[in-house]
């Protein structure tokens, strides 16, 4: 094996436990894998992933990716809410005054004849 092989291969040498982000919760540990192991066994990781637990895939020993699970509900959404707090005005749809309507027209002239 030559010395460009080996470091190579440095980061190839098994599965690892990475803490997560400081966005994430604390106590969460995520396996990690390395890029390498990662292609090798990606059907088993995504089977797992799928299954609900989060994989991390590291490169050179650096985390670069989360495989996790794809939501499979959507959120519960209820119409309204918005009611008081939004309005539309009586005129919304009225003509635009030329002054103003030339702009979307691209009239030339500034919406006035010569």
């Amino acid at each position: 094996m030559t010395t460009a092989t080996q470091l190579d291969q440095l980061d190839q040498n098994g599965t690892t436990l990475y803490i997560g982000q400081v966005d994430q919760p604390s106590g969460i540990v995520a396996p990690t894998y390395n890029l390498y192991e990662a292609k090798t066994r990606l059907s088993d990781l995504v089977d797992r992933a799928a299954a609900g637990e989060e994989i991390v895939i590291a490169k050179n020993g650096r985390p670069m990716a989360r495989l996790g699970p794809v939501p499979t509900e959507k959120p519960n959404r209820s119409p309204g809410g918005w009611e008081g707090m939004v309005w539309i005005a009586d005129d919304f749809d009225d003509p635009l005054a030329p002054d103003v309507q030339h702009l979307f027209d691209g009239d030339e002239s500034g919406g006035v004849d010569p």
